[in-house]
């Protein structure tokens, strides 16, 4: 009988994590279906308002730039880890809601465009790495399958806007856009009445530890001296080098290759909603092997995984069969993404807990500058050599890899 009644109060504490845990993970689905809701746009825009590839390249670009302006605030003004996560979420998704509704309704052309998407990052800055600390505030321990989790609704949130596309082919995109602001709205609801985890500072030790950064905001910089989070940090840059211009690029492939004609019941939205979204199954899976070999090993296996699909959809993708070439986009989409959030556990086991905020949101922010460059970088190649463009991808994962092997070698 004893035993039976331990049994039972470790499935009510396992419960009692799982569903806070569900509940964020859902946010993150509903708050990030933000990030790419211009993309699913794309055509509309490139017809409406005479713009290239290139220049949706620059809209993707404008929301990663206010992404990265957001962190740096939040990690160096100290306010990741001053105020309520959840209260920053709450507010966060309400301003990206209706930042994005702006640009569906008040946009008149790419300038305009460009300042709203820019708003919008500046509000998810407060959505993806506060979500990553709310997984923390409620499960410290076994990050790397949480947080796996967590990147799976963010890969689906991300995917999202190309299948409200396809079942909204009729309608006007703008109409798209705004279901991407009512989900927000609906992620923050599910945040305020979940509120914070009980593995993070109070309001007493927050007011403390504002007092304790005011001297030194460059202090969470300190966090780079650790060589374990060095190392994550490494292998998470390279990573996002690749990460996004995929996401990004995965459209315009898709419109440029034999796949369209080939299936064209799927559509073109249809198909790049499958490879992006794809990826959540290989966070959880990532997650589940993470428990067993540890984050390490499923991050780099993820990241070397998709850069070998790069290297071969460069080399191959003229000549492969339009269903072997859908085979690898779709491992692609799984590997791209597996390793993101065992990077972040990493990140967050190796450095301090009163500094774990601040340190995912630098993380985030260097990262996110990253795919500034990568996605500018793709995107204006693409219009000159079409698919070969996927070559530019590749040197991230490499650098990844070299980067966490080197600095896991010389612990400073």
């Amino acid at each position: 009988m004893a035993s039976e009644g331990i049994r039972k109060d470790s499935a009510g504490h396992s419960w009692q994590l799982r569903r806070p845990v569900a509940i964020i993970a859902i946010a993150q689905l509903l708050g990030t279906s933000l990030w790419f809701s211009a993309n699913s746009a794309a055509d509309d825009l490139m017809g409406i308002w005479h713009i290239s590839a290139a220049d949706i390249g620059w809209l993707t670009s404008s929301v990663q730039g206010g992404f990265i302006l957001g962190t740096l605030v939040l990690a160096l003004g100290g306010l990741a880890d001053r105020y309520r996560a959840s209260r920053v979420f709450v507010c966060s998704a309400v301003a990206g809601a209706l930042f994005n509704a702006g640009f569906a309704w008040l946009s008149e052309g790419l300038a305009s465009a460009m300042v709203f998407r820019f708003l919008v990052g500046v509000s998810l800055a407060g959505i993806y790495p506060m979500g990553m600390k709310l997984i923390v505030s409620w499960v410290p321990e076994g990050t790397g399958q949480a947080l796996a989790q967590l990147v799976a609704m963010l890969t689906l949130g991300t995917a999202l806007p190309h299948a409200l596309r396809e079942v909204g082919a009729t309608l006007p995109w703008q109409y798209v856009i705004l279901a991407s602001s009512g989900l927000a709205l609906l992620g923050a609801l599910l945040i305020h009445l979940l509120g914070d985890g009980p593995h993070l500072p109070d309001a007493r030790q927050r007011k403390a530890l504002a007092s304790a950064m005011a001297g030194s905001r460059a202090g969470v910089l300190q966090v780079f001296k650790i060589s374990r989070y060095r190392a994550a940090a490494w292998g998470y840059f390279g990573h996002m080098w690749e990460l996004y211009a995929f996401w990004a690029l995965v459209p315009l492939w898709v419109a440029r290759s034999v796949l369209p004609s080939e299936y064209p019941w799927l559509g073109v939205s249809g198909m790049a909603f499958a490879i992006i979204g794809i990826g959540a199954l290989g966070c959880v899976i990532g997650g589940l092997l993470s428990r067993r070999i540890g984050s390490a090993k499923v991050a780099l296996g993820a990241l070397a995984s998709s850069c070998a699909c790069a290297v071969v959809f460069a080399l191959f993708w003229r000549d492969l069969p339009a269903a072997a070439l859908g085979l690898l986009l779709l491992i692609w989409g799984v590997t791209v993404v597996a390793d993101s959030p065992q990077f972040s556990a990493l990140s967050a086991q190796a450095c301090p807990r009163e500094l774990v905020g601040a340190a995912l949101a630098i993380q985030n922010s260097i990262g996110f500058a990253i795919t500034v460059v990568s996605i500018a970088a793709t995107s204006a190649l693409f219009e000159y050599v079409g698919l070969d463009a996927a070559w530019l991808l590749v040197p991230g994962p490499v650098i990844g890899l070299l980067g966490f092997a080197l600095a896991s070698r010389h612990p400073s």
